[in-house]
């Protein structure tokens, strides 16, 4: 669906060259795919979804009724399989409670959504085991039980004793108190027992899906780089107006069993003091070869053949240097990237320090799914229409010309075009009979603290843990804090991923015992516990299809355009160019994601006004980057230039 809101600007659907995107294989209600961003409620119908997903049972198709002698169809899949091995775990106290709803909610119309409530969802979030399966989707619920929970009633996943600790209200950036917790907290006396401190901050499972509109959660975690493909793009399209970001505040590193912070700018080397002065000498005359390691072939000629890792070895690093560099910065690992993909990383990493920040990295608030959505209005400008709750059936194919002419939707109704853009997870089994998948695993956790406490709470914060055992791969941890918001004042919301060697929960779990251990009553009266504690946890596998040929495909008529899902990658980079790619197949020669023209600029029929005299007005491209930049971004400050 990102990639559709890209290529769908130039000719939306009615206008003189149609594109029919297809969004998703089953009816659904939101934008983005499995680039969608989630209310904690919204997840556990995104969770419940899946469920009945794996209940479906391929009738007799009713649309062979509509395909004409000359013509003949290619059947869709009616279900998803790109999600798979999904497992909930909640560790919260559960003071169970039915009438437990989402602040804010509005009243949901019955017959439109398949869950009308947070309690329904939470309780349809446990999942069917179905073994042998590649679309295998099971759900563990782990309940920590309170002394005043019965057996029975700790079996629900839902519903929880509303609790009266204090309800912050968040505004568009900062969180504030609201005046009825002020009053509150004026009129109820303050316990000088310290003892009952713990007690007073415990989040329980009732306070998250009360406050469960608080959280944006994404299906896939990813950043975006300061100077790449991306951040180029919604300045171009004027898309960035659309949205807000913030900057990373914090790389991180995993070394010893301790979390710690990594220098990134001049400034942070030399301040840094787990770096010795030789250290920090050797780091900076490293670092400012690599941003123009090109020029300088001999330093690394002869060592393309073997990984980073090694060529890291032969430039008197230590160690310690050695490990911040190959994770920290290149975020690679052993054995991952050869000496020139190492240096190509390491590059980028340094060219995107200072333009917003002292990391390389934005995030936009509410989450990545907002991405998807700002192209869908940009989309909208340009005449584009989006059918949610709408599923297609079947491509209808002129037998002569091999061309794809129409699609049928879930009605019957035949709608024409002349180019189809479909996402992989759209094409059935026998479409799909030579592709080979690789799979994405991910996490998704709620916890009450930052793995590395600081004076300030509001830290964003990205962390690779390396692979410790051959055939597994590095881990990519993101902790969120609440003025992202993606999560409620008092929690961090922190997304794990890496290449799929088996399970999602096998492939992460060794990692979040490292880092975190699960919420119990008894650790929170122990005030001496380091690590974050989980309240809630969710693993899932995503199909990763980015890196799969057309040519992979049985069948496709050439009017016919695949687009992928997600990637593992933690930048945007490969959406970027494969919606341009796709774009210029579609529509060649013409500008990718113009900006929209300026209201009045427009040209309409019968004006006296020449097209010229509208081109000249266009915004300019390329002579007033910095000038875009600040207006577009410009919640960020003024973009800096990086320092030496």
């Amino acid at each position: 669906m990102f990639l559709n809101s890209l290529c769908d600007e130039k000719f939306p659907l009615g206008s003189e060259g149609p594109t029919f995107s297809l969004p998703l294989p089953l009816i659904r209600s939101y934008y983005g795919g499995n680039w969608a961003s989630f209310s904690f409620s919204g997840l556990l119908s995104w969770l419940k979804e899946y469920q009945e997903n794996s209940d479906i049972v391929n009738d007799s198709p009713v649309w062979q009724d509509h395909i004409l002698e000359n013509e003949e169809a290619i059947a869709l899949s009616r279900k998803d399989k790109t999600i798979q091995h999904v497992e909930v775990f909640c560790y919260a106290s559960q003071d169970l409670h039915e009438d437990v709803e989402e602040a804010g909610a509005l009243q949901k119309n019955h017959a439109l959504v398949t869950s009308t409530n947070s309690t329904e969802a939470a309780a349809s979030a446990c999942l069917p085991t179905e073994d042998e399966s590649l679309s295998t989707v099971s759900c563990e619920m782990l309940i920590e039980q309170t002394p005043s929970s019965d057996s029975e009633s700790a079996q629900e996943v839902n519903g929880a004793e509303v609790t009266g600790e204090k309800e912050n209200h968040c505004d568009d950036k900062t969180c504030v108190p609201s005046a009825s917790t002020e009053e509150m907290s004026e009129n109820v006396p303050i316990a000088e027992d310290t003892t009952e401190q713990p007690k007073k901050n415990r989040i329980t499972y009732s306070q998250i899906i009360k406050e469960g509109r608080r959280f944006n959660i994404d299906l896939v975690s990813k950043l975006l780089y300061s100077r790449g493909l991306l951040i180029d793009l919604l300045i171009k399209s004027n898309v960035s107006r659309y949205a807000e970001f913030k900057n990373i505040t914090r790389i991180l590193a995993f070394r010893d069993g301790r979390v710690e912070q990594v220098p990134c700018s001049r400034a942070d080397v030399f301040n840094s003091k787990r770096l010795s002065m030789v250290e920090k000498r050797m780091l900076m005359k490293f670092l400012t070869f690599c941003m123009e390691y090109e020029k300088y072939p001999d330093e690394y000629k002869g060592y393309e053949e073997i990984t980073f890792y090694e060529y890291l070895k032969t430039q008197k690093l230590t160690p310690n240097l050695q490990y911040i560099v190959l994770h920290s910065i290149a975020m690679t690992s052993h054995t991952a990237s050869s000496t020139i993909d190492g240096l190509k990383a390491t590059k980028n990493f340094l060219r995107c320090l200072g333009r917003y920040g002292n990391t390389p990295f934005l995030f936009p608030l509410y989450g990545q799914g907002e991405l998807p959505q700002c192209f869908c209005r940009m989309c909208a400008v340009f005449g584009g229409i989006y059918c949610l709750r709408h599923s297609v059936q079947c491509l209808v194919v002129d037998k002569e010309s091999r061309k794809c002419k129409a699609i049928i939707d879930q009605f019957g109704q035949r709608i024409i075009s002349k180019h189809f853009l479909v996402e992989d997870s759209y094409f059935s089994e026998n479409t799909c009979s030579r592709v080979q998948y690789r799979q994405i695993s991910r996490a998704v956790l709620i916890t009450d603290r930052s793995v590395l406490k600081t004076d300030s709470d509001q830290q964003i914060s990205i962390l690779t843990v390396p692979a410790e055992e051959p055939g597994t791969f590095a881990v990519r941890v993101i902790e969120l804090c609440s003025s992202t918001m993606t999560c409620m004042k008092g929690t961090y919301l922190v997304h794990l991923t890496c290449t799929s060697s088996k399970t999602a929960r096998e492939d992460l779990e060794p990692v979040v015992q490292k880092l975190f251990i699960p919420y119990t009553e008894v650790e929170i009266e122990n005030e001496q516990v380091e690590k974050p504690r989980i309240l809630w946890a969710l693993y899932f596998n995503m199909r990763d299809s980015s890196d799969i040929s057309r040519s992979c495909y049985n069948d496709l008529p050439p009017n016919v355009y695949v687009c992928s899902g997600p990637d593992c990658g933690l930048g945007n980079d490969n959406a970027v160019k494969q919606a341009e790619t796709l774009f210029q197949e579609i529509c060649p020669n013409e500008d990718f994601c113009p900006p929209p023209p300026n209201p009045e600029h427009i040209v309409l029929d019968g004006d006296g006004l020449q097209p010229e005299a509208s081109e000249s007005n266009a915004i300019p491209e390329a002579n007033s980057e910095t000038l875009k930049e600040s207006r577009n971004l410009g919640n960020l400050g003024n973009p800096e230039e990086p320092s030496e």
